[in-house]
């Protein structure tokens, strides 16, 4: 039986999200896109113009990937709504990835303000996806609001330092019945690997696979770890010991007299 993330009544195959910034130009992120072949990617909603005379972004997503538009740039609920209805309005969909960020040094979102846009939107009939800091208790309340997923970040946005809040998104995949994406900070295939491994539903990932070196392999490199790392997470990880235990008998020994 195919292994399908569900949500809002889309089946995913593909549980590596992947972001559209940073990107050196939109057809290594097309291409990016393909190598992955990723089924969703965000969008800032800032860099979508189809008005625009110069190349406009929205051409650059394959068809077969869903738009999921983000609210980046937003400060606080209000402005997170209002990009929202715009980019709805605009036919770039209603799933929507909200972001509000009053911190500029860290980059760290506003928990509050991020709950509040969600009581919004949900009501409005959009799909929403919050980005926060990992907070059980807040993550529960934007469940009970209607979120269609949480996103808790792994380590600050762009900082490629890993899953610096394993135990913390551990803790929310086992206490909220919501898919759990882990998305910021990711650095490395090996730990989106681990990200699936916890439990997790998806992960997002921007800045590791748009400023590599090779960002279509590297884009591959993260899809299929992804997809190692939920195959191993579904085939059920063995329990850490503490002492040693041998893979083969201890007895019987060529040398052992009957």
């Amino acid at each position: 039986m195919e292994d399908l993330l569900e949500i809002a009544g889309e089946e995913i195959g593909n549980r590596l999200f992947i972001g559209t910034g940073k990107f050196s130009s939109y057809s290594i992120m097309k291409q990016s896109l393909g190598a992955a072949k990723a089924e969703v990617a965000t969008v800032a909603l800032r860099r979508v113009d189809p008005d625009s005379k110069n190349e406009n972004i929205m051409d650059f997503v394959p068809e077969s990937c869903r738009v999921m538009i983000n609210t980046s740039g937003a400060r606080n609920a209000d402005e997170a709504i209002r990009i929202a209805r715009l980019a709805k309005a605009a036919g770039a969909g209603n799933w929507i990835k909200i972001e509000v960020i009053r911190d500029n040094k860290y980059l760290l979102p506003d928990n509050l303000e991020t709950l509040k846009a969600v009581e919004t939107l949900v009501r409005e009939g959009f799909v929403v996806f919050p980005y926060m800091s990992p907070d059980l208790s807040m993550g529960r309340r934007m469940a009970e609001a209607g979120a269609a997923a949480v996103m808790p970040l792994g380590s600050p946005i762009g900082s490629n330092r890993g899953v610096k809040t394993r135990e913390l998104i551990e803790i929310m995949i086992n206490e909220i019945n919501l898919p759990i994406i882990v998305d910021a900070g990711l650095g490395r295939p090996s730990e989106a690997c681990e990200c699936m491994e916890l439990g997790s539903a998806a992960v997002l990932v921007n800045t590791a696979i748009a400023v590599s070196n090779d960002p279509v392999k590297m884009a591959k490199a993260f899809s299929e770890s992804v997809y190692a790392g939920r195959l191993a997470y579904l085939s059920g990880i063995p329990a850490i010991e503490k002492t040693a235990s041998a893979s083969s008998p201890l007895t019987g020994f060529l040398r052992d007299k009957k």
